[in-house]
C-alpha cells in the first residue's frame, strides 16, 4: 500500500508541476462526476454536511468547522451510514482541491446519497476565499496541510504544513 502511494504521489506531482492553476488541475484530474459547489455558495446553503476525505494527519492539521473525517485510503461506507442517516441530506465533501473528493463523492452517490457536492478546490480555496479552519483542538488556525511542497503552490492564504 505505501508503495502506491509513493507511485501516486509521484505521478500526481509531475502532472501538478506542469499546471498553473486549481482550474487546470481540476480539468486535468477529474471527470467531474460529482457537481461542483464553489466557496461562495456555501453561504446560500442551508444544513450543510461536510465530508473530510482526506487522511487523519491532514485532518488534525485544520478541518472546516464541524466536518466529518471520512478519509480516502481507508473510507467506511458503514460508518458514513451510520453517521449521515438522511440520504437526502445536503452533503459537501472535500479534500485538498478536489480530486480525492470526487473520488468519495461518487462512493457517497452508490450508497444512495442524492445530494453529493464536491467543494471545488477543497480546502484550499476554502482558505484561500477567507474560509476559517480549525484544528483537532477545534480553534481556529491558519496551518493547512498541503501533502507536499508541490502540491502547497495551490495554497496562497495560510500557514502550509507537509512533509519533506
Amino acid at each position: 500500500m505505501r508503495f502506491y502511494i509513493y507511485i501516486m504521489s509521484f505521478i500526481f506531482s509531475v502532472a501538478l508541476s506542469a499546471q498553473n492553476s486549481i482550474p487546470q488541475v481540476l480539468k486535468k484530474l477529474n471527470k467531474e462526476t460529482i457537481p461542483y459547489i464553489k466557496v461562495g455558495e456555501l453561504k446560500n446553503k442551508k444544513s450543510l454536511v461536510y465530508l473530510d476525505a482526506r487522511e487523519p494527519k491532514e485532518f488534525n492539521v485544520s478541518h472546516i468547522k464541524n466536518a466529518i473525517p471520512v478519509g480516502f485510503d481507508h473510507f467506511d461506507a458503514k460508518k458514513v451510514s451510520a453517521t449521515v442517516k438522511d440520504k437526502s441530506a445536503t452533503i459537501v465533501v472535500y479534500c485538498s482541491i478536489g480530486v480525492r473528493s470526487e473520488q468519495i463523492g461518487e462512493k457517497l452517490q452508490k450508497l444512495g446519497y442524492k445530494n453529493v457536492y464536491n467543494l471545488y478546490g477543497g480546502i484550499f480555496e476554502y482558505k484561500n476565499f477567507g474560509g476559517k479552519v480549525v484544528n483537532n483542538q477545534n480553534k481556529v488556525t491558519d496551518s493547512i496541510h498541503t501533502f507536499n511542497q508541490t502540491w502547497s503552490a495551490y495554497l496562497t492564504k495560510g500557514i502550509k504544513v507537509y512533509e519533506n
